[in-house]
């Protein structure tokens, strides 16, 4: 008797010691993958604050003819390439290992964090050498991006899940936010330096991952899926090019919606992403389930997720072109310091991620998503409503009130999204849902830029043309230029803003007309308040609209969040198919 009680107090002992180190290791790979999550989708946004010294460093002028597309390069390629890519690593990690491809993807990430710090070219060049190396970066962050949220799924129980996702996903949701006073902050150190900061992370991190995490989720080696792969990458990255190109002036119009080479993309992505369609549901072993959307939680997680991603993603530059090119000079600052200072004025909305995003994946644990993640819509949408009735140059408690309520918001619905996501699915498929889950993120981020520069466009081009000319026609500038300026794109101007250029000086630049105009005016022109309050109506409307559309996506995502039914888990160790979903 004694024997057999001292060999039952061996086994608990010994199953105390493994759960303890099981416990250490979750904390491990949380600490581990939220570091990665977080320095990849910083990444994103670092170089939109920091593109004036980076531009300045490379010696070219971005606005000047023709330089337009580096600009858009340098922030929109790294986006879309993960959006591009994400799926593909997603499912080469349930094959060959979620741990292995992370563990590359931090590798790929820290040895381009490294060329782009040692740009040796100049001009055209300077900006392909960025360019390129950024988009291996992007890369490494898809593969970091696709597998993180696997390896915490299949680390953590299903109690725990929401609060380990939850970390993560503010984690990289904060990023984008603090990237944008990195960026600001380390641009005034050297240019170099907003990709300096990577290397030791990166170093560390990889280090980190090979001697620390293994791979614990299950493992399903099968053919890969080439004609899937290859149709999905280049139908979605036709489509958002050509998105992104359609933003860009035409000929004589605003926008290039009506360019051949738009259209062109546009019909050939759709075609070959309906051509994926049809591959996956004939393959073997295709690149997505698309079984998986049978699931109701998982496609209603998605089509929420997709919806809210447009909806930040564009809200972030609109706020930062109304900080740098109305409210900051209106309150007496230079337009080249406006950069980083907007990048200060937003740490409300990365504070309400912050605070929100933890606790609503602890709450999600116990009481599931739908309810947490619909509020948290609600009050992301009700943000916006505020939003658009501030007039342009608002008492900033209230902007920092309704903008921490929407990162509020944010946080609330993304920790129990992600986790309602990722435990619908079977294990052998958490690293293509990842995967897929991150692809509608990246998308919906890279469309917003296209569909929010759109309707802001549009909301300007009816008002701005007229108050433009009449304004320089009042400061004494030429009739002539004075229309001729009037009728420029608007999306000059909001390029100019957004790189902390004063827009009148960046447009009046080529016809010379400054230098010939009386001294009072040309400080008139050149000044902090005359294009603020010129622009200030137009802008309004725009934003009126651009708010109004990104309200419209918040109910989407509520009405998504409501339908995603009661939580729905696959337990460990059980293989089921796609069809065969479980409900607690």
């Amino acid at each position: 008797m004694p024997e057999a009680g001292q060999s039952g107090r061996g086994e608990r002992s010994a199953a105390t010691r493994a759960e303890a180190i099981e416990d250490r290791y979750r904390w491990v790979a949380l600490a581990n993958t939220t570091a990665a999550v977080f320095m990849s989708q910083l990444d994103g946004s670092i170089v939109i604050i920091a593109l004036p010294a980076i531009f300045r460093g490379i010696h070219l002028d971005p606005l000047a003819a023709g330089n337009i597309s580096y600009l858009l390069w340098m922030i929109l390629g790294y986006r879309l390439v993960q959006a591009v890519l994400v799926v593909s690593v997603g499912r080469l990690g349930d094959m060959f290992g979620r741990v292995r491809i992370y563990n590359a993807g931090f590798a790929v990430f820290t040895v381009a964090s490294v060329l782009l710090s040692f740009d040796p070219l100049d001009g055209g060049r300077g900006a392909q050498w960025l360019i390129g190396w950024r988009m291996l970066q992007a890369v490494g962050g898809s593969m970091l991006q696709a597998n993180s949220a696997a390896i915490l799924t299949d680390a953590f129980p299903r109690d725990r899940r929401g609060f380990a996702l939850g970390i993560n996903q503010v984690a990289g949701l904060s990023g984008q936010f603090i990237g944008l006073v990195a960026g600001g902050v380390l641009a005034t150190l050297d240019w170099r330096a907003v990709f300096w900061v990577n290397v030791p992370v990166g170093v560390f991190g990889t280090v980190w991952a090979y001697r620390k995490l293994r791979d614990t989720g299950e493992r399903h080696r099968s053919r890969i899926d080439w004609w899937g792969n290859l149709t999905f990458a280049v139908g979605l990255g036709a489509v958002l090019i050509a998105i992104t190109a359609g933003i860009q002036p035409y000929r004589h119009h605003a926008m290039a919606w009506t360019s051949p080479t738009v259209d062109g993309l546009l019909v050939a992505g759709v075609a070959l992403l309906a051509a994926f369609i049809t591959i996956e549901a004939r393959v073997a072993a295709p690149l997505i389930q698309l079984g998986l959307f049978r699931i109701r939680a998982f496609a209603a997680g998605n089509i929420a997720g997709f919806a809210v991603s447009i909806a930040r993603g564009g809200m972030q530059f609109m706020l930062i072109i109304w900080l740098q090119g109305i409210w900051l000079p209106l309150h007496g600052y230079n337009y080249s310091d406006t950069p980083f200072w907007a990048g200060i004025f937003l740490l409300p909305l990365t504070a309400g991620f912050i605070v929100s995003g933890p606790v609503a994946g602890t709450l999600s644990d116990r009481f599931g998503a739908r309810g947490m993640a619909t509020a948290g819509m609600v009050v992301f949408g009700g943000s916006f409503v505020g939003m658009s009735l501030l007039p342009v140059d608002f008492p900033y408690w209230a902007f920092a009130l309704l903008i921490a309520a929407n990162g509020i918001g944010g946080g609330m619905f993304a920790a129990p999204n992600t986790s309602s996501i990722m435990s619908s699915v079977p294990a052998s498929q958490r690293g293509a849902a990842s995967g897929i889950r991150a692809t509608f993120q990246n998308s919906g981020t890279a469309l917003s830029i296209g569909a929010f520069f759109s309707l802001m466009i549009v909301g300007l081009a009816g008002a701005l043309p007229r108050t433009l000319s009449s304004g320089l026609e009042h400061e004494g500038v030429a009739h002539g230029i004075a229309h001729q300026v009037g009728t420029l794109p608007p999306v000059s101007s909001l390029f100019a803003a957004l790189l902390g250029v004063n827009p009148i000086r960046h447009l009046l630049a080529p016809s010379g007309a400054l230098s010939k105009l009386p001294s009072a005016n040309r400080q008139v022109l050149t000044g902090r308040e005359f294009f603020p309050h010129l622009i200030s109506r137009p802008f309004h409307h725009g934003l009126v609209v651009v708010f109004a559309f990104a309200t419209a996506l918040a109910v989407l995502a509520a009405l998504a969040s409501l339908s995603r039914g009661r939580r729905l888990v696959h337990p460990p160790g059980v293989e089921q198919s796609p069809e065969s979903p479980v409900m607690s």
